[in-house]
Order: C-alpha cells, then sequence, then structure tokens
C-alpha cells in the first residue's frame, strides 16, 4: 500500500497537482476579494500565506521530484504550511463560531520586520475586514469551514507522503516472471 504513495510523490504530476491546486485557491481567494467585493481579515490574510507555501512547496516538488531529499524539503515545507493554515482556520472559526467582544483578531498583520508582506504585495496581504464575520457560504458550509477541510486534506495527504518518503517498502517476491 505504501509503494503506490512513495512511487506518485516521485512523479511531477503530483508535485503539479499541490502547486495547481494551491494556485486556484489563492485565485479564488483575489477573486472573491476583487470579483465580488468580499473584504479578507488578518486571518484571511494569514491563510493566504499558508497558501502560498503550499504553492512554493509545489514548485520545489516539481524541480526534481525523484531526489529524495528534494521530496523532503518540499514535504517539510507543505506540511508546515499546511499545520500552520490548519491552525490559523481553526482559530478563525472559533472566533466565528464563538464571538465575544474580548476575543477578536488584530487590525494590522504580524509578520515578522524582515517580511512585511502586507507591505510588500498590499493588493493581496493587506486586512480590509474583520475576523468575526462570516460573509460567504456554499451548501451552508463558511469559508472558514472550507478552509478548516481543506488544510487538514492537506496536512493529512502530506503527512502520509511524508511516511511513506522515511518508511522502508519490502519489494514483493514473484514467483512466475
Amino acid at each position: 500500500m505504501l509503494a503506490p504513495l512513495k512511487q506518485f510523490s516521485e512523479k511531477r504530476s503530483a508535485w503539479f497537482l499541490l502547486a495547481f491546486s494551491s494556485l486556484a485557491l489563492e485565485s479564488t481567494a483575489l477573486y472573491f476579494q476583487y470579483g465580488m467585493g468580499l473584504q479578507p481579515c488578518v486571518l484571511c490574510v494569514y491563510e493566504r500565506l499558508a497558501i502560498i507555501g503550499l504553492l512554493i512547496a509545489g514548485i520545489i516538488g516539481l524541480l526534481q521530484p525523484r531526489a529524495l531529499i528534494i521530496r523532503l524539503i518540499a514535504l517539510a515545507l507543505g506540511l508546515f504550511s499546511g499545520i500552520k493554515g490548519l491552525l490559523v482556520s481553526f482559530r478563525h472559526l472559533d472566533l466565528q463560531m464563538n464571538p465575544a467582544p474580548w476575543k477578536q483578531c488584530e487590525f494590522i498583520p504580524n509578520f515578522p520586520e524582515t517580511l512585511p508582506f502586507h507591505q510588500w504585495l498590499p493588493f493581496m496581504f493587506s486586512p480590509t475586514g474583520s475576523c468575526n464575520e462570516s460573509q460567504w457560504s456554499l451548501f451552508g458550509v463558511t469559508m472558514v469551514q472550507w478552509l478548516v477541510f481543506i488544510f487538514a486534506v492537506y496536512v493529512i495527504i502530506l503527512a502520509l507522503l511524508l511516511i511513506v518518503q522515511v518508511v522502508k517498502t519490502r519489494k514483493q517476491r514473484r514467483i512466475f516472471n
């Protein structure tokens, strides 16, 4: 069961799928902001940055998927981004599901001084909305709930792919060649 997963991670199509899906999510976020006029909050900006991390991981994996070190770097970055995105999404969901005056998010992103994304790319990383408001839903599921699900799927898949990189797979014996 593990061998096909490892073989899949050695193909460019796996990394292209990661890069393409995260690019599609990022494009959708920008469409929601500029096409539909939805206002992103600080946590939305952090979630976008986690998606960008997944995109970069997919691009790194595309470079040389057969090289173990490249796969491990891409998986580590992807897993880190997925876990951070999942944690931010959980916090965002808590703010929306359990609103309280003392539970607020900040207005300005708290990026490191050496990486002020909100100043470098303000069209993408400048928040203008409130974390407590749910502005969009599909099938009765809010955007943040969808993000929790999406990040959880990314984390599960990337964790499985990381596990199959380090676990030795035994070769099947063939009786008849």
